[in-house]
């Protein structure tokens, strides 16, 4: 059963479990993001406590685009 972020407005923060960025984002694992967080790599997470990681929605998008890679096709 998949989970889906609670929006109470659009001013609020949207915070994804790693389970939910890893659904986001195709080809990533959860063990892959758990590997990254290890290596200090990958999008900025939070820990509110020992147990818990979590992601803010926005800063996933904005890790997700600062990976473009420009190719000559299509692009003037």
């Amino acid at each position: 059963m998949a989970v889906t972020p609670i929006r109470k407005s659009e001013s609020q923060p949207v915070w994804l479990s790693p389970e939910q960025v890893a659904a986001k984002v195709p080809g990533l694992t959860v063990v892959k993001l758990t590997d990254m967080r290890d290596r200090r790599t990958g999008p900025a997470y939070y820990k509110p406590t020992m147990r818990t990681v979590v992601y803010l929605e926005s800063e996933i998008n904005a890790w997700i685009a600062e990976t473009r890679v420009a190719t000559s096709g299509g692009e003037s």
